[in-house]
């Protein structure tokens, strides 16, 4: 059995912009649970989410350098492309199309799905969003765990888009000296 390598951040960014299988590989083994879990809140079917994940990587080793280390930590700009590639997918026609003809399971209610379910590494994150006004909290969870747009929350509640703005932009604010 091969002993385990363990890569620094900045170790690893140098070998995966060298296209380093290795590192690759290293990466896929340590942040892809991590990704899938915020995929799957966004997309919920299971299979889906599983080929998101997928193109995510694909993206990651195709776009790695353009990485900036300056601009923010490795994970978080995988998450972005994750969450983003995780979005596109909910708001294509195809995907949309696709979910219109899949049966309701019995017992199922949508929309509780995922709030009755929430998933392991989000209990900390919502036990600290219930100490946010309630307004901001229902801000946060329709931007930040469906995949809402600001525009479309704007409609969606009748509220003027600089106010969904503003009130996410406070929340989150509110949210990191609370998590600090």
């Amino acid at each position: 059995m091969e002993p385990k390598i363990k890569y620094s951040e900045q170790e690893l960014v140098g070998l995966l912009k060298e296209q380093n299988n290795d590192a690759f590989n290293y990466l896929y083994d340590h942040y892809s649970g991590a990704l899938y879990t915020i995929i799957n809140q966004i997309v919920p079917d299971k299979d889906t989410a599983s080929d998101v994940l997928q193109e995510v990587f694909v993206n990651i080793w195709r776009k790695m350098n353009t990485y900036d280390e300056t601009k923010g930590r490795l994970f978080t700009w995988m998450l972005n492309i994750g969450r983003n590639a995780a979005i596109d997918k909910v708001r294509s026609k195809g995907y949309r199309d696709n979910q219109r003809t899949q049966p309701i399971a019995e017992g199922e209610n949508t929309g509780m799905a995922m709030s009755s379910n929430p998933a392991v590494n989000d209990v900390g994150l919502k036990k600290v969003l219930t100490t946010l006004n309630e307004e901001y909290r229902k801000l946060i969870d329709l931007s930040y765990f469906q995949g809402f747009t600001h525009e479309e929350i704007s409609k969606m509640l009748g509220i003027p888009l600089g106010t969904v703005k503003t009130r996410i932009r406070t929340a989150i604010s509110q949210l990191r000296t609370m998590i600090r």
